[in-house]
């Protein structure tokens, strides 16, 4: 069902944006979509939709998606009226987006201004789920599970027939010699892209209760999407490996499994002592060579964090990539001073949030463009 628009022009305007987002248009460009709507008609359907267009499609693949959005979000005529000089409220928000997109010392302010005039489904997606209510949670629960899921891909080493490509000179040549050394066409190889495997570690100590949830359904939908490349793990004080409870097609049935193998839940941390068991036990059989590594976890170590540094640096050399999610990251003055995180940094190629809707969805395109 398509989202009812704002009485308010400008607030659909800017939850159009973070829709694009959420589809997986990549844009950061909303000031200047903000700005080409300030010298348009914000009534005209076509001076909307070719603003956006020029503004917040970064590439011909994206069209697609614009388009769907587009009339998925905007069920109605934007404004009553025809074509006129641009209205104060377009100007005013053309202002509150008016800093400068490269710098990053400006971009929290870029985005109060977005949350602040964000429909209510878009500001439930950048809600810490740690504060949700039971009814929040539910839709927070239901949108989780249309999360776009697809995983990372890798480039095969062998190379198959195909029309484009590089020269085959073996085929080509026996081509010429079924033909009798006659010319014909060159034929080409090229590689195949397949899935690259992806491993989900998600504390489920104390610490992590409030997040633990939202987590194993975020995982669970990433099972459902790549079943046979996605391998799930719980940490706490010690090791479970998940994976079969969460193939279950029902959310709720797989997270009562779950519940129902992982005999630490809520307990303490040892992250360096069961990622020692993790490497030993399952990443140096297979499971993390050349995978996509997510570590779910505040950080919060109760062993010794120079243990922690040293396996996840031992992970470093298995895995293609180590991704650590933090609730934490999130919030507003965050900073690494963990001594889990602190001693695992050097060893990780991104730090990202984990608190709500929004930061899932972009760890989940971190972990695909890994």
């Amino acid at each position: 069902m398509a989202p009812e628009q704002p009485a308010d022009p400008i607030t659909g305007f800017v939850g159009f944006t973070r829709a694009l987002r959420a589809a997986g248009v990549r844009t950061r460009r909303a000031q200047d979509f903000i700005e080409a709507i300030s010298r348009l008609d914000a009534g005209s359907r076509d001076d909307v939709y070719w603003a956006g267009r020029a503004t917040l499609c970064d590439e011909p693949d994206d069209i697609p998606t614009y388009d769907r959005v587009f009339r998925s979000w905007f069920v109605a005529e934007l404004v009553d009226g025809g074509r006129g000089s641009p209205t104060t409220e377009v100007r005013a928000s053309a202002e509150a987006f008016g800093e400068d997109e490269n710098d990053s010392g400006s971009s929290d302010a870029q985005e109060d201004a977005v949350a602040a005039t964000a429909s209510p489904v878009e500001q439930l997606r950048h809600r810490d789920v740690a504060e949700l209510s039971a009814a929040e949670r539910r839709r927070v629960n239901a949108m989780l599970a249309r999360l776009d899921a697809r995983g990372p891909q890798r480039r095969s080493r062998r190379r198959y027939p195909a029309r484009r490509g590089d020269i085959d000179i073996a085929r080509t040549v026996r081509d010429q010699l079924r033909r009798g050394g006659e010319p014909g066409p060159l034929r080409r190889r090229s590689r195949r892209s397949r899935p690259r495997r992806v491993v989900v570690l998600i504390d489920v100590s104390g610490s992590m209760q409030p997040y633990a949830d939202s987590l194993l359904r975020l995982a669970h939908r990433m099972v459902g999407a790549a079943p046979r490349t996605t391998e799930v793990f719980t940490l706490g004080t010690r090791l479970t490996r998940v994976t079969p409870a969460l193939r279950q097609a029902d959310p709720e049935e797989a997270l009562a499994s779950v519940g129902s193998l992982v005999p630490d839940w809520s307990g303490g941390t040892r992250l360096g002592e069961v990622l020692q068991a993790f490497v030993d036990r399952w990443g140096q059989r297979g499971v993390a060579r050349g995978a996509v590594v997510v570590i779910a976890s505040d950080g919060w170590e109760r062993g010794g964090a120079t243990l922690l540094g040293e396996q996840v640096g031992r992970l470093r050399l298995l895995a293609h990539a180590i991704v650590w999610a933090n609730p934490h990251r999130g919030k507003p003055g965050y900073v690494p001073v963990q001594g889990g995180i602190k001693a695992a940094m050097p060893f990780l190629d991104g730090l990202v949030a984990g608190h709500s809707l929004a930061a899932f969805a972009e760890l989940m395109e971190v972990v695909r463009d890994a």
